[in-house]
């Protein structure tokens, strides 16, 4: 059964600028910049027909025009058990319009309803919890300095799989679907 999710990719600059930041943070497992991405539909594991229908509705899907994404800031997720460094992603109407699409999609091809509400993000770091505390991220968060606002356009999203594994990628792009 393939784990599959539709993410939008970071550009390459974008994930140089990004990676600027993955340093000093003890217990943090950094994300690779080539794995680095926006997710909007989680799947998981799934059967080989739900994936195949997944597939098709995103084949036909609504055409949309290129997207643009804007990366305002460094956070975190998890409180006082810090769980992840993330990129914060603005959440404009395009963004959540296209995400919810993707939901009805995944819906559709019989795929479980996603129970979190959608917070688009990337995710830099995995944080291990016993190595790393809530004063830990914030002296990491106050030591990285000014971020500076991070804008691209989004030009196709993609059907991603991963390897079974703690973290997830490696990601390998099984389809793509162009915007514009």
């Amino acid at each position: 059964m393939p784990r599959l999710f539709t993410a939008l990719e970071i550009p390459d600059a974008i994930a140089e600028a990004l990676a600027r930041h993955q340093c000093g943070l003890r217990g943090a497992r950094w994300i690779e910049r080539s794995d680095l991405h926006i997710t909007l539909r989680f799947l998981g594991d799934v059967d080989e027909d739900v994936a195949e229908s997944f597939h098709a509705g995103l084949v036909e899907a609504r055409s949309r025009p290129p997207l643009d994404v804007t990366l305002p800031g460094l956070d975190a997720f998890g409180g006082d058990k810090p769980r992840a460094i993330i990129a914060s992603v603005k959440p404009d109407s395009e963004l959540l319009d296209l995400q919810e699409e993707h939901e009805r999609i995944a819906r559709a091809a019989g795929a479980e309803p996603e129970r979190r509400k959608f917070t688009p993000h990337v995710t830099l770091a995995r944080l291990n919890r016993r190595d790393t505390q809530a004063a830990d991220v914030a002296e990491y968060l106050a030591a990285t300095g000014l971020f500076p606002t991070l804008r691209f356009s989004a030009t196709r999203v993609a059907l991603f799989s991963a390897r079974e594994s703690r973290g997830g990628g490696p990601y390998v792009v099984e389809a793509a679907y162009p915007l514009g």
